[in-house]
């Protein structure tokens, strides 16, 4: 089966959060169970691209609306990243540093589909499946069916996987010509509450839809920022499927970025080291536990919360812990983060900006990780944590839901709190406090979590069944 995911992430290529994880990780192991899996993505300037080799495979001229561009198709040629990697060039919108965060995001990957519709009308053979990833590519499914240069790619099975539905690529109706000339009578399936909305489009043009969990499918049916009706009345082709990990990034026997490298059986000692190493860059006491924050700082990950719940952890528990944040985002955020360590006492600290290196470190290093998100769809920090023996203090939502079992419970192995408020979070800090105060438990639980798997194994397999009952969909 040869599977095409189309994504505006892919790491290490370029990466913005979970969605390059995944899509960095997914077709690898497809093309491990027997298949022929690729990727395509925007020809972002980025240090990978400058650092591999490359061929042209294909040259292109199209439009947009009244915009006429030429297209180029590079391949990565050592196939570096276990899956044939292409990369579309189109001069003055994708050759940019950044992924997102331009005034013409709209325009830039708009154009990006249409060079992709283009370049795979122009193939002698047709893939099996089409995948594409969030509101970036959303509008392909769309493209194949109805717009009139390419209908005749419609019979080849689209599937959208929504990895976070609160950014849906809204477009005002003036915007309508950059989409391909499409069959009139269609122009419904471009419309939701009176804009032009991909993600909604592609959830009912594609031939099945996927969320990055099950609960989250479940959550999004009752708060999906809008589409709450849509995803009912199309439930029928909907499923959650839970994302998996790269285990061979992820592993700490192994992990190319930290130097004290440890397994299930040297846990304790090797957590030891790194926090050490840790503690002393970040000036923290390492006889303290040390729970830190890895990710967006933004209200969606409940980042908002976190300054006055440092702030009351202090006050009401007492300095009997360190924290540790990185990650960059809205600057009010930021400024109150920063604004604590004038009165840290060698218990905090915080990096704003993003250092993979760091983030392997700390998850090596620290004792607990805290996610107190208001919206979390799978989560991939837990699972890399529960990898490296971290538990994870989260709140209870999406893929935290299904992935984290509070130690409370039978089987459990973190610490869940309910609520999005400063409160609860801070009643989960002063748990992780009082856990790390009992030695042995902590140890039987880092145990039992690093041998839980969350591989992309599992994962993979209800993709290959959810593609193979497309295929006999289709006739093939």
């Amino acid at each position: 089966m040869e599977i095409i995911h189309v994504s505006a992430e892919c790491y290490p290529v370029a990466k913005a959060g979970g969605l390059g994880d995944v899509v960095g990780a997914l077709p690898r192991y497809q093309r491990e169970a027997g298949h022929v899996a690729k990727v395509v993505m925007p020809m972002y300037r980025t240090k990978f691209l400058n650092d591999n080799q490359f061929e042209v495979v294909h040259k292109g001229y199209t439009h947009m609306g009244n915009y006429w561009f030429n297209y180029t198709v590079i391949k990565e040629q050592t196939n570096r990243l276990g899956f044939d990697l292409y990369l579309v060039d189109i001069y003055g919108l994708l050759d940019r540093e950044k992924i997102y965060g331009y005034g013409d995001d709209a325009d830039r990957f708009i154009a990006f589909q249409i060079a992709v519709a283009d370049w795979i009308a122009v193939w002698r053979h047709r893939p099996d499946i089409v995948h594409v990833h969030d509101h970036h590519t959303a509008l392909l499914p769309f493209m194949f069916k109805y717009c009139y240069a390419y209908r005749h790619l419609q019979y080849i099975p689209t599937v959208l996987t929504i990895h976070n539905g609160e950014y849906q690529g809204w477009l005002g109706w003036n915007r309508s010509n950059l989409i391909p000339e499409w069959d009139s009578y269609k122009t419904g399936l471009l419309d939701w509450q009176g804009t032009i909305n991909p993600l909604a489009c592609g959830i009912r043009s594609a031939w099945k839809v996927t969320t990055v969990s099950p609960t989250y499918l479940e959550e999004m049916r009752h708060d999906a920022a809008g589409l709450e009706a849509l995803l009912e009345y199309e439930k029928g082709k909907t499923s959650g499927i839970l994302n998996g990990i790269d285990t061979v990034v992820w592993n700490p026997a192994t992990d190319y970025y930290i130097e004290d490298h440890y397994s299930i059986d040297t846990v304790e000692e090797g957590k030891q080291l790194n926090k050490l190493r840790l503690c002393d860059r970040f000036n923290l006491d390492p006889r303290k536990p040390l729970i830190t924050f890895i990710g967006r700082l933004v209200g969606e990950k409940g980042a908002d919360l976190l300054p006055q719940a440092v702030e009351d952890s202090f006050y009401y528990i007492g300095r009997k812990m360190n924290f540790l944040i990185l990650g960059s985002g809205l600057p009010d955020i930021q400024g109150r983060l920063t604004g604590i360590q004038g009165l840290a006492r060698g218990d905090y600290n915080t990096y704003i900006g993003y250092d993979e290196a760091l983030s392997h470190l700390i998850y090596a290093g620290a004792d607990f990780i805290l996610m107190p998100s208001r919206v979390e769809p799978c989560g991939l920090n837990q699972l890399y944590a529960l990898r490296y023996g971290t538990v994870p203090v989260v709140r209870n939502t999406g893929g935290l839901h299904d992935t984290v079992i509070d130690y409370g419970d039978k089987h459990g192995y973190g610490i869940r709190f309910n609520q999005e408020t400063v409160g609860d979070m801070t009643h989960g800090i002063w748990r992780s406090v009082e856990l790390y105060q009992q030695p042995q438990k902590l140890y039987e639980i880092r145990q039992r979590m690093m041998k839980l798997d969350f591989s992309w194994q599992s994962s993979v397999r209800a993709y290959l069944d959810l593609y193979e009952g497309m295929r006999k969909a289709a006739g093939e």
